[in-house]
């Protein structure tokens, strides 16, 4: 090294960073930290740059020294502050980290899997000679802890014993984070790799399990210890400097003074839904319902904390049911992509506790008991996407049922008891029981979810796959044309005769109408900023078609068409629209868009097939009325025509018949009385009621 690093770095900071240590000093000791940007050190003297990333040790306790050196028009001594280091020029994933790399600084990105709690750690241990009283210091740096050998009294010399004083020491606020390798990254078949990562000071607490991170540190190793001894294979793990956020929850996105500027100009475009509805999935063709309904699942409404403590949830939660091959799984994925915090999972392969959250032996820590977080827990404030939600476990499923309304996890595993947060919106996928829809069944009885999960979801979209020409066309159209574009843009490096105004052209019919990141950003000012509140004329118009809808079924006879539940989704739904607009008042037009969205869902899923009225049993129950009333009045018929023996079979439908119920329906509904086990039938062939 040629040169004195500290006077380099006294230099550098003189020159750069100034303002930003005139900062720091008034602000001393509640910020401790010096941020440096490595692209101003770079330009400020390349050597002095690649020396920091070669001999970061030498370097950082340089910058640490200057720090106390320079002389500050205000009296507060930085002993306790720090510089660190961010935008370093190159991200390292776990896998490709070598021997090469121990003791040089590097960056890691990933996602937090673990944090342990925040701890002191000791750094200087003071001792104190039992024999002569003799105070000294031994300074701990390695990771396993130092003992004093002998006295260091000249007078005294002797090896001990001595006493540690705590209050004496020198500690630092520190912790453990465990960070895996982001999904994305992998190529097939590989397991993420994880590596542990130190923190220390007023870098604890930062980060969560979820977070996505770029940590930069220096890369130690330590040796292990088998039971055999000392291994001659060593572990490694990263000593933090410093943490960037890579992606942050809607609500902490940056949004600068020019974004402001073209999000209140999105905003007042008329066509603002058209736009965004188009910007949600272009490779995907038609459903521009389904797309409107997530617009609104992704800037949602608000969570409301009532005067007695109740909270009731902001997040919609939605469920497509369709055909295979109806591009659900797309439009799941496009959706966890487009959220922060987005997570996506296939039901098949996830458990309860992958969903929710599970209890580990901590190995970071000291063994004890921890938690896990699972997906929805992950996706805190996102969207979790779970697709195939009918192939779940029954079990795993009704672990969704806390989770969708209190959005809480309630934990008691091993000893500990914990509720954690899972404040997400949950798209879910399903698909019939069959396979395919039948469409001379009811709908809501060929979903094979449970009556009280379904009657969670603010809305179910069904998207039957059935044969239509002229739609046909237009979709075999899209796929084409979206293909082409992949493929060229594809051959483009080995085709140079493509050019950019080809794969422009092509690309067009792909292509959102606003940019992912800009819809990021007005979603993200949307949720930030906006609290919409209803006007009179929207609550009398939710109002009437909530009673307009539940009078329906005020005659004794007649089946309840929606609950309480359903008026909660509309004013959810209300407050997203209003949301999307960047507007605070929710007004007519809001209403009438979310009724359209609310009748399109019920009229397929929520209406009795044989009366053609709305019924809220269809979905919270699962058999509507009409179906009940048949089935009570068919067990009276078996009640009265048999006795001891039991009703004959021919009897009871010919009875059934003339009471207006159709033999095949009597005889559908004697067979599913028979499995329920409410009827019997007797080896001569009869029937009875249990």
């Amino acid at each position: 090294m040629s040169y004195d690093p500290v006077s380099k770095w006294e230099e550098f900071i003189r020159s750069r960073y100034w303002d930003a240590l005139l900062k720091l000093a008034e602000s001393y000791p509640s910020t401790r930290s010096l941020i440096v940007n490595f692209t101003d050190l770079d330009r400020y003297d390349t050597e002095f740059a690649d020396d920091l990333l070669e001999n970061p040790d030498v370097m950082f306790d340089a910058a640490h020294t200057a720090l106390q050196e320079i002389v500050l028009p205000v009296d507060v001594d930085l002993s306790g502050a720090h510089v660190r280091v961010v935008n370093l020029p190159q991200h390292l994933k776990t896998r490709d980290l070598r021997s090469d790399h121990i003791g040089k600084l590097i960056a890691i990105e990933g996602q937090v899997r673990t944090a342990t709690e925040v701890r002191p750690k000791i750094l200087r241990a003071a001792y104190e000679c039992q024999r002569c009283g003799h105070v000294f210091y031994v300074d701990q740096s390695g990771t396993k802890f130092v003992e004093p050998y002998e006295c260091p009294n000249e007078a005294c010399d002797r090896r001990g014993p001595f006493r540690l004083l705590p209050k004496r020491s020198h500690f630092v606020d520190a912790q453990k984070v465990r960070v895996q390798e982001s999904p994305e990254d992998l190529r097939g078949g590989e397991q993420p790799q994880t590596l542990d990562v130190e923190l220390g000071d007023d870098l604890v607490g930062r980060i969560f399990p979820g977070d996505r991170v770029i940590i930069n540190g220096i890369l130690r190793s330590y040796q292990r210890t088998t039971q055999s001894g000392k291994s001659t294979y060593f572990d490694l793990f990263l000593d933090g400097i410093s943490i960037e956020m890579m992606e942050q929850e809607f609500e902490e996105i940056e949004i600068s003074p020019e974004d402001e500027k073209r999000i209140l100009e999105l905003s007042r475009d008329p066509d603002v839904y058209g736009k965004i509805v188009r910007s949600i999935a272009p490779s995907i063709y038609g459903y521009e319902d389904v797309k409107e309904a997530l617009a609104l699942q992704l800037v949602s409404g608000f969570s409301k904390r009532l005067p007695d403590g109740a909270r009731i949830r902001g997040d919609i939660h939605i469920l497509l049911v369709g055909d295979p091959g109806v591009a659900k799984s797309q439009l799941l994925r496009y959706m966890a992509k487009l959220s922060p915090r987005g997570i996506y999972t296939s039901g098949k392969s996830s458990t309860s506790a992958g969903l929710t959250a599970t209890a580990i032996k901590d190995e970071l820590g000291d063994g004890r008991w921890t938690i896990e977080a699972g997906a929805l827990v992950l996706a805190d404030k996102g969207i979790a996407a779970v697709d195939e939600m009918d192939k779940m476990s029954p079990d795993d499923r009704s672990a969704l049922h806390e989770a969708m309304e209190q959005q809480t996890i309630s934990v008691a595993k091993a000893g500990v008891m914990a509720t954690l947060k899972s404040r997400c919106a949950l798209l879910a996928a399903a698909n019939p029981k069959m396979g395919r829809f039948d469409k001379y069944e009811p709908i809501a009885p060929q979903i094979n979810l449970t009556p009280a999960l379904m009657s969670r979801f603010d809305l179910i979209f069904v998207l039957t796959d059935e044969p239509n020409a002229e739609r046909d066309a237009h979709i075999a159209t899209h796929i084409l044309r979206s293909n082409y574009a992949g493929e060229l843009s594809s051959q483009r490096s080995i085709n140079p005769s493509i050019n950019d105004e080809d794969i422009e052209s092509a690309t067009e019919i792909i292509k959102p109408e606003i940019e992912p990141e800009l819809l990021r950003k007005y979603v993200a000012y949307a949720r930030k900023n906006i609290f919409p509140t209803l006007t009179e004329v929207a609550m009398e118009r939710f109002k009437e078609y909530y009673i307009s809808l539940r009078s329906q079924g005020q005659d004794g006879n007649k089946p309840v068409p929606v609950t309480a539940r359903q008026l909660e989704a509309l004013i959810r739904l209300g407050e997203a629209s209003a949301r999307l607009r960047l507007s605070n008042r929710i007004t007519e037009d809001d209403v009438d868009r979310v009724i359209r969205i609310v009748e399109s869902c019920l009229k397929k899923v929520g209406v009795d097939p044989e009366t053609g009225m709305l019924d809220a049993d269809v979905i919270s129950i699962g058999i509507s009325k009409s179906t009940r009333d048949k089935t009570k009045m068919m067990l009276n018929i078996v009640r009265e025509l048999g006795g001891k023996e039991g009703a004959q079979i021919d009897d009871v439908l010919d009875r059934a018949e003339a009471e207006g119920i159709g033999r095949d329906r009597a005889e559908e509904i004697i067979s599913r009385l028979r499995q329920e086990g409410s009827l019997i039938q007797t080896t001569r062939g009869t029937l009875r009621a249990v």
